[in-house]
């Protein structure tokens, strides 16, 4: 469902009337004035951005010219911040992820701003894994707090094998990254001088043009010449003050059916639909999401993601939800980027 024109922020995947990215708003807009949300996307969704979101300012909807993964874009916000206020507190929040718990977010968030306000610190939201899951990243703390359920961070560790996973689990000081950070401005941006110094200098360079007219030359100046590194890599797991939040609001970062299956009802067979006139025979502990007005008969079906976009039709079993990825390359090869 998620197109590189049209990526899954701008969905409903779990059919609750609202986008991705709308409930990601509205998640933040619970705590923090619209005029204080900012939205960091590619240029190209920028009309998509407007459309879904009309509370945001329009000036808050900033464009990348190039994708850069997420250092070169915390770096762009928090440069134009400083010039607001660097004394300013900043959360970093994917918008294509699922909170189910409200109030349990907003408590952690509030405790992570009054912590950073206080601490030249860099926190990150940890989720208590509730499962070996092997899709995930994972990031180990250390044993006694330093605040109030506040605790230092010792390795972060890429997606693990089931092994590993469930080894992590058992030891009850591993937590899986949510990629969900708080910090103040001057503290990230001391962070970028020190560990990633030769993109922090390509906005220092320019920063006098941001929040200006210019911005947009600026920008079009220094991506080209920004390397393409997440911020866990470039700066998360090489400070040292850097801390986690043990949480847990019903976090899921939606990135597989499955993980779209454990947070949909489901019927009594465990089948978790969306589509109104979908009808299922002999069927069990299916994914099925297709069009609401299509008729979909399924019979003898079991433990299956059934997938139907209209030009694109997926039916996969479950337990090689992993192997997607590899089908979507082999399509490029074979297929090009029409159905990307």
């Amino acid at each position: 469902m998620s197109r590189t024109s049209y990526p899954k922020q701008f969905l409903d995947i779990l059919g609750t009337g609202k986008t991705l990215i709308q409930q990601t708003f509205d998640r933040f807009a619970d705590f923090i004035p619209a005029e204080n949300i900012y939205i960091v996307t590619s240029e190209e969704y920028i009309p998509i951005v407007k459309k879904q979101l009309p509370g945001v300012p329009e000036n808050n909807i900033i464009g990348e010219p190039s994708r850069k993964n997420t250092a070169p874009c915390i770096a762009y916000i928090a440069h134009k911040l400083n010039k607001i206020n660097p004394e300013g507190c900043l959360i970093c929040a994917p918008a294509d992820h699922l909170v189910l718990e409200q109030i349990a977010f907003k408590k952690v968030c509030i405790e992570a701003l009054n912590f950073v306000r206080v601490n030249n610190a860099l926190v990150t939201l940890g989720i208590k894994p509730t499962h070996p899951n092997t899709g995930y990243g994972y990031i180990q703390h250390e044993q006694y707090e330093v605040s109030d359920n506040v605790y230092q961070v010792k390795t972060f560790t890429e997606k693990p094998n089931l092994e590993i996973a469930k080894t992590f689990l058992a030891s009850g000081d591993f937590l899986w990254n949510a990629g969900i950070f708080v910090w103040k401005v001057k503290n990230i941006l001391q962070a970028f001088e020190k560990y990633l110094p030769e993109m922090n200098e390509l906005f220092v360079a320019e920063e006098s043009k941001l929040n200006t007219t210019n911005e947009k030359q600026a920008i079009e100046k220094i991506y080209p010449l920004c390397s393409s590194i997440s911020i866990d890599y470039g700066i998360m797991e090489k400070a040292d003050n850097v801390y986690i939040i043990p949480s847990s609001f019903g976090w899921s970062d939606l990135g597989t059916w499955n993980s779209a299956y454990e947070n949909i009802d489901k019927d009594n067979a465990g089948n978790a639909v969306s589509g109104k006139n979908t009808m299922l025979i002999d069927s069990s502990n299916n994914m099925i999401h297709v069009d609401q007005e299509k008729l979909i008969v399924l019979q003898g079906m079991d433990n299956h993601i059934i997938i139907d976009t209209g030009d694109v039709l997926l039916i996969c079993s479950r337990t090689k939800e992993q192997e997607i990825k590899e089908y979507v390359a082999e399509i490029k090869r074979s297929k090009g980027d029409k159905f990307l």
